[in-house]
């Protein structure tokens, strides 16, 4: 590995634990050109992904993007970032197992939201009105005003809407 300080391919792996339930592990090195410290994580990647925009253009999948999103619609509510990691595991494991190579970005914000709305409501609306494209006011109370209540949700997660993207009106 390459030290990201003075690109010394001489460092040293010093630490070595498990992260994410198992499916990464987390690496400290040294370098031992210039003495810095510096963390990787290594993780099995069963396959490239595609995600096939709305517009139809097809790019990279990009864990860490997911990952931002998701810390985002997470921001100030309490959830620890190992929590956000685990969801972001899951999703991206449930899109490298699906057998396809290239998803629709819609396929990726329904895993997205179907997680939220299991974990926060709050972080699920704000993911929501990103994802959604909510312009108004009106587009958070329709949203809202469809979420069950904590009788209706008491049997299970709360599902996530019906509409495929765009505003909800």
């Amino acid at each position: 590995m390459r030290c990201p300080f003075c690109s010394s391919e001489d460092t040293q792996v010093k630490d070595s634990r498990p992260v994410e339930d198992g499916t990464a592990i987390r690496r400290r090195r040294q370098c031992g050109a210039c003495g810095g410290r510096f963390t990787t994580f290594e993780r099995v990647q069963l396959r490239d992904l595609v995600v096939i925009k709305k517009d139809g253009r097809r790019v990279p999948f990009d864990r860490d993007k997911l990952a931002r999103s998701i810390r985002i619609a997470t921001r100030k509510r309490g959830i620890d970032e190992e929590r956000i990691d685990r969801i972001v595991a899951g999703i991206v494991r449930r899109l490298e197992t699906s057998g396809e190579t290239e998803v629709p970005s819609t396929r990726i914000g329904e895993l997205a939201m179907q997680s939220l709305a299991e974990l926060d409501e709050v972080a699920y609306v704000r993911f929501a009105s990103v994802y959604r494209d909510f312009a108004t006011a009106r587009d958070f109370e329709e949203f809202i005003r469809r979420l069950p209540t904590a009788e209706e949700s008491a049997g299970g997660p709360m599902e996530p809407q019906a509409a495929a993207g765009g505003r909800i009106v």
